[in-house]
């Protein structure tokens, strides 16, 4: 399977303060990864990273192929998928008209621009492919949270990427709506077989059952990474936020409690 993240040996300091410390990751085609630690851990850095946002301090990064430090950060940023529910869009545009933006990786649409015929197509397809479809001429003001961070993960597949970065992106979400994004994400991942992803979450509840590997961070450094079933343990992850951890798994969900003693 293709390569398409490479990160060898990384540090990230920023003011004298170490965020990532001898970070090493590979993610290839069609591997859908988890990210987890505690507040503080350097997971929004490590997407940051690798979404060519901003450069290691040591180390090597490589996005599809490129070398950060040796590419026009700009345009590689047009090919990754990025998904943060801080989005910061206020306009009221419809959800069809958030989903074009992505065409051309701006907040507002683009003076005089026309979606081609192919990319309102697109635009179309993953609004179905999100259960969007009733709400293509809805208000970005009006949807709920969860609605939205939907409509920002099709916005991010306009370009058609070859990988999704996805920060927390269950954030402030109900039950349902966490439940409907997380079958969203399990669909598209169906849909599109090549597609690589790496979610940021605190919570295991918040992984879709297609996820195949992950990692722990803690305090800046990998903890453990890899396969799920030899990372996501009650024991690793139990270490990785300092509890005492049991983890359950059913049909490719998990949940997690506090271990009793005795």
């Amino acid at each position: 399977m293709t390569e398409v993240l490479r990160a060898e040996d990384v540090h990230v300091v920023r003011d004298g303060r170490p965020l990532l410390r001898e970070v090493s990751l590979s993610v290839r085609a069609g591997e859908h990864w988890a990210l987890l630690g505690a507040n503080g851990a350097g997971k929004s850095t490590l997407l940051r990273l690798l979404g060519a946002l901003v450069h290691p301090s040591r180390g090597t990064v490589e996005v599809l192929g490129r070398r950060l430090g040796r590419v026009d950060l700009r345009e590689l940023r047009t090919q990754v998928g990025h998904v943060d529910p801080r989005h910061p869009l206020t306009s009221p545009l419809r959800v069809r008209d958030v989903v074009l933006t992505g065409a051309t990786n701006s907040i507002e649409p683009v003076p005089r621009w026309r979606p081609t015929p192919e990319q309102a197509e697109r635009a179309e397809a993953l609004l179905v492919t999100l259960g969007l479809e009733a709400f293509r001429d809805a208000r970005w003001p009006t949807l709920s949270q969860g609605e939205r961070g939907r409509t920002l993960i099709a916005r991010a597949l306009m370009p058609e990427p070859r990988l999704l970065l996805l920060d927390e992106p269950a954030t402030g979400l109900d039950l349902p709506g966490r439940e409907q994004l997380i079958e969203a994400l399990q669909q598209l991942r169906t849909d599109r077989p090549a597609l690589a992803t790496v979610l940021v979450t605190h919570h295991l509840e918040e992984l879709p059952a297609g996820t195949t590997h992950a990692v722990l961070l803690r305090e800046g450094r990998v903890l453990a990474s890899g396969p799920v079933g030899s990372v996501l343990t009650g024991d690793q992850v139990g270490k990785c936020f300092d509890l005492p951890l049991a983890l359950e798994r059913h049909d490719g969900r998990w949940s997690v409690r506090i271990r009793r003693a005795g």
